[in-house]
């Protein structure tokens, strides 16, 4: 595949110390192990959770006897993505919640959502990335419990991913909707960014999930790339 002509946009937050954090994940240690000058190679030591920064979660995060990261098919990896831009909803309503009437219109425009791609939701809220109390808010946007059913049964949908720091809305403490959407090969993705970049059709979506033993979850690289390009 030829990538000339097409735009590849990076949806990761940068892991550091300060990134904000679920309460009672493990925090996000960075610390050099070794050095150019004095060992002649640069090596970090890392600790940080599954759940951090930019990530994915597979169905185990939920599911007691759900799918494990390294149960996770690379072709589930890539996969085609579209956007839904709920930014002006957003900021009318920090607490708004995407229903099937919403996925309905943004397909009355752009056209059914494929069987086997992502739904990325652009909230906006990256924002408030270098804010953590912000950020974590419980008034937060997100995904209904009847629009992920929705994308999961009538749409074939993989994976749903947001920049928010979850699918489920800030306010649902039972977290209704991760529990209905992580089963079997579904996924989510959260804490993306630069979702304003991403148009609503047309993109194709890597995401660098580490390979983890009996994990639920890894921090992931995830781009998209969008455009026709040349094959």
């Amino acid at each position: 595949m030829n990538y000339q002509n097409r735009t590849i946009i990076d949806l990761t937050h940068t892991l550091t110390p300060a990134i904000p954090i679920w309460p009672g994940d493990p925090a996000v240690a960075i610390e050099q192990a070794a050095g150019v000058a004095t060992d002649g190679y640069l090596l970090h030591r890392l600790q940080l959770g599954e759940a951090s920064g930019t990530h994915f979660a597979c169905s185990a995060h939920f599911a007691q006897h759900g799918r494990r990261m390294d149960e996770v098919p690379a072709a589930h990896l890539i996969l085609p993505a579209v956007c839904i831009d709920v930014r002006e909803q957003v900021a009318a309503n920090p607490e708004f919640v995407v229903g099937v009437n919403d996925i309905q219109e943004w397909e009355g425009v752009h056209g059914q959502i494929p069987a086997g791609s992502a739904v990325l939701l652009c909230t906006g809220w990256d924002r408030y990335w270098d804010f953590p109390e912000r950020y974590l808010a419980t008034r937060t946007p997100g995904y209904a419990v009847a629009a992920a059913r929705m994308l999961a049964q009538q749409r074939g949908v993989l994976g749903l991913g947001i920049d928010t720091h979850g699918i489920d809305p800030g306010t649902d403490l039972s977290f209704s909707t991760n529990r209905y959407w992580l089963q079997g090969e579904r996924f989510h993705l959260e804490n993306l960014t630069n979702l304003g970049l991403v148009p609503p059709t047309g993109c194709l979506l890597f995401i660098g999930a580490l390979k983890i033993a009996g994990g639920a979850g890894s921090p992931a690289r995830v781009v998209a790339v969008c455009g026709e390009g040349e094959e």
